[in-house]
């Protein structure tokens, strides 16, 4: 299980754009900011309880693909964060469906942030 999740950006500031816009239907909201002198270190919660995902400034020249992936409460969600995702004019690198290379059950969107990396909202099911 994921208790808190950190990642180096360019511009945190440009990725908590990203992450509270496309991921607003998971309820994604700034909880915490902290200034340091190579920028803003920013915490990210789905909700009242504390922050489990942090952006943090990038060593420059700093070059990375990291994946993360989103639990989202039902397929609905999956398809609310394609949508607004689409609606800021951000990366879909995978439109909402199942994997069932990775389940059966398995129901993702893939969308690319502001830092190049891969960024999921998942819902699995069962079936």
């Amino acid at each position: 299980m994921l208790d808190h999740l950190g990642i180096p950006c360019a511009d945190p500031d440009a990725a908590l754009a990203f992450y509270v816009t496309a991921f607003a239907p998971l309820g994604f909201r700034e909880a915490m900011r902290f200034e340091t002198p190579a920028g803003p270190v920013i915490g990210v919660a789905d909700g009242p309880g504390p922050p489990h995902f942090w952006l943090s400034p990038a060593a420059p020249g700093t070059s990375y693909e990291a994946h993360v992936a989103f639990s989202a409460p039902d397929r609905a969600a999956v398809d609310a964060v394609h949508a607004a995702a689409v609606a800021a004019g951000y990366e879909v690198l995978h439109a909402p469906r199942v994997f069932p290379e990775y389940h059966p059950g398995y129901y993702g969107t893939f969308l690319r942030g502001p830092d190049g990396n891969n960024v999921e909202a998942v819902h699995h099911a069962s079936g």
